[in-house]
C-alpha cells in the first residue's frame, strides 16, 4: 500500500529556552536558548505521520534549491520517498520561539506567495500510481496546478482521496472521498455565519454541493468532528473527542487527515475511520503535540478511544503538575465509585485510572465477571469529567502499570493502613505516596449484582 501525500512543504523550527529577564535595550524578554528543533511542516508533517505509522509514502511537492530545503529533507523520515519539482521560491520557514508551554513570538521567512511550481512527469506518475491520496494543501500552489488536478481527479475515481483544504488554497477536485476543513475553514468557504454544531452542519451541506465531494468532515476541536455525506436523507453524524488538556494544538489537523487516509487506504469505510482519526489526534495532542515528534517513538496506550495515559502523565509531570492514579475493576459504576474518583482527582492535576482487563477480572472475581467488557468500562470512566485517562492492565495487581506511570499519588478507597497496601512500598521508590479517601458503605458492585439478581 502506497499513499501519495500531495501538497506544500514548509520547514518548521522550534526555538525553546528560559526567559526570566528583560532586555536592557527594550521591554522585551531575553530568551536563553536551550534547544533548536527542526521538522518537516505542511505536507511534510502529514507524510511524517504516515511514515511513522508504517505506511509507504510518496511526498509529491515542490522544493527550493537551497540550504533550508536540504534541512527539510533531512528532517523527513528516511522511508519517505520525495517526488519534487522546483518551487521557484525560497523554502518557507516558520520559527516558533517558546519558553515552557508559552509562545513568545513566531518568525516567518520566505512565506510570501510563490510563483506556480513546475510539475514534473514523475510527480504526476506518483499520483496515478498511488493506492490512496492525501492532499495537504497549504495554499502555496501545488494543489492548484492544472496537471496535478487532472491526475488527482482521474485517480479519485478508483482510490480514496482525502483533501485537507486551506483558506488560500484550491478547492478539492470532484470525486474527493472526504474533505476535512476545520470549522472556521468550512464556514469561510461556505459563506456561513453560524457557529457550533448547527453552523458546521450547514457549512458541510453547502460544501458537499459546491465541492462535489462524497463526504465532508468538519473538525470541531475539543468537540470532535461532524460528518456529512452526499446522502441527503442521512443526518450529520457528530463523533465526540476525548477530554484532554491541550498545550499546543499545532499539527492536530494533519494527524487527523493522515489517519483518515491511512484507514481508508486499508479498506475501512469512513464511519469506521472517523473514530480512529479522532483518537489519533487526541493521543498526539495529549503526548505533547509536535514537540513530542523530536522524542524517540514509544508505544501508545489507549483506553477505548482515550488519549495515551502515559502521554497525559508525561505532560502533567513535565509542566510541574501532580499525577494522581487509582485503580480497580469498575464493573458497574455506582455512587461510591463516583465519589472516590472525584476525591482522587481533587488531589492533583490529572487522574489516571488503572483498569483491570477482562482476563484480570475473571481471575479475581470468577468466570461470570466482568459484567461489561473492558472497552465499555473504559468508555464509562472516560465519560466522567474527573477522569483524564484510562490504562488497562492484564496482571492481577496494578504494580506493573504503576511502574510505567510513576504517579505522584496512588489513591485507594477505604480504611487501609499503609502496611496493608503493597503499592505503598512501590510508590516510595520514586518518591510517590499512597493515600486513602473515604469509603461509602453499602455502595458496591457485588451489592448491585445481588439486587439485580433478585429483580430478575
Amino acid at each position: 500500500m502506497r499513499v501519495a501525500v500531495v501538497g506544500d512543504v514548509l520547514l518548521d523550527v522550534d526555538v525553546t529556552g528560559s526567559a526570566d529577564r528583560l532586555s536592557p535595550d527594550a521591554p522585551v524578554p531575553v530568551l536563553d536558548v536551550d534547544r533548536r528543533v527542526v521538522r518537516a511542516g505542511g505536507a511534510g508533517l502529514a507524510a511524517t505521520f504516515l511514515a511513522r505509522d508504517g505506511v509507504a509514502v510518496d511526498l509529491v511537492t515542490a522544493l527550493a534549491d537551497d540550504a533550508r530545503a536540504d534541512e527539510l529533507r533531512a528532517a523527513l523520515p528516511a522511508s519517505v520517498h520525495v517526488v519534487a519539482g522546483p518551487s521557484g521560491a525560497p523554502t518557507p520557514v516558520k520559527t516558533r520561539v517558546r519558553t515552557g508551554d508559552h509562545a513568545i513570538a513566531r518568525i516567518d521567512e520566505g512565506c510570501a506567495p510563490p510563483p506556480p511550481p513546475r510539475v514534473t512527469d514523475a510527480m504526476v506518475e506518483a499520483v496515478l500510481a498511488a493506492d490512496a491520496i492525501l492532499v495537504s494543501d497549504y495554499g502555496r500552489g501545488v494543489a492548484s496546478d492544472p496537471r496535478l488536478r487532472t491526475a488527482l481527479e482521474r485517480r479519485a475515481r478508483t482510490v480514496p482521496l482525502v483533501w485537507d483544504p486551506h483558506p488560500r488554497g484550491a478547492e478539492p477536485v470532484p470525486g474527493t472521498a472526504v474533505a476535512t476543513p476545520n470549522v472556521a475553514e468550512a464556514s469561510r468557504a461556505a459563506g456561513v455565519a453560524g457557529a457550533g454544531i448547527a453552523g458546521a452542519a450547514d457549512a458541510a451541506r453547502r460544501l458537499l454541493d459546491s465541492w462535489r465531494c462524497s463526504a465532508v468532515v468538519v473538525t470541531l476541536g475539543s468537540s470532535g468532528a461532524l460528518l456529512a455525506t452526499a446522502d441527503a436523507a442521512r443526518a450529520p453524524l457528530v463523533h465526540p473527542a476525548p477530554t484532554i488538556a491541550v498545550v499546543d494544538p499545532c499539527g492536530a489537523g494533519d494527524r487527523f487527515a493522515a489517519t483518515l487516509a491511512r484507514e481508508l487506504a486499508a479498506g475501512h469505510d469512513l464511519a469506521a475511520s472517523l473514530p480512529a482519526a479522532i483518537a489519533d489526534a487526541a493521543t498526539f495532542l495529549a503526548a505533547g503535540g509536535v514537540a513530542a515528534l523530536a522524542e524517540p517513538e514509544a508505544p501508545v496506550e489507549l483506553g477505548g478511544e482515550a488519549a495515551s495515559a502515559l502521554g497525559v502523565a508525561h505532560r502533567v509531570r513535565g509542566s510541574g503538575g501532580t499525577v494522581v492514579a487509582t485503580g480497580g475493576c469498575f464493573d458497574l459504576l455506582h455512587a461510591g465509585h463516583a465519589r472516590t474518583l472525584s476525591a482522587a482527582r481533587s488531589l492533583g492535576d490529572c487522574l489516571i485510572v488503572c483498569l483491570n482487563s477482562d482476563e484480570s477480572v475473571r481471575r479475581l472475581k470468577g468466570p461470570e465477571r466482568p459484567l461489561m467488557p473492558q472497552e465499555d468500562r473504559a468508555d464509562l470512566l472516560l465519560a466522567l469529567e474527573c477522569v483524564d485517562a484510562v490504562l488497562v492492565f492484564d496482571e492481577d495487581t496494578p504494580e506493573e502499570a504503576l511502574r510505567r506511570l510513576r504517579p505522584d499519588i496512588w489513591v485507594k478507597g477505604g480504611d487501609y493502613s499503609v502496611h496493608e497496601l503493597p503499592e505503598a512500598r512501590l510508590l516510595e521508590q520514586w518518591g510517590g505516596r499512597t493515600v486513602t479517601v473515604p469509603f461509602y458503605p453499602g455502595r458496591s458492585t457485588s451489592t448491585l449484582v445481588r439486587k439485580l439478581a433478585l429483580v430478575g
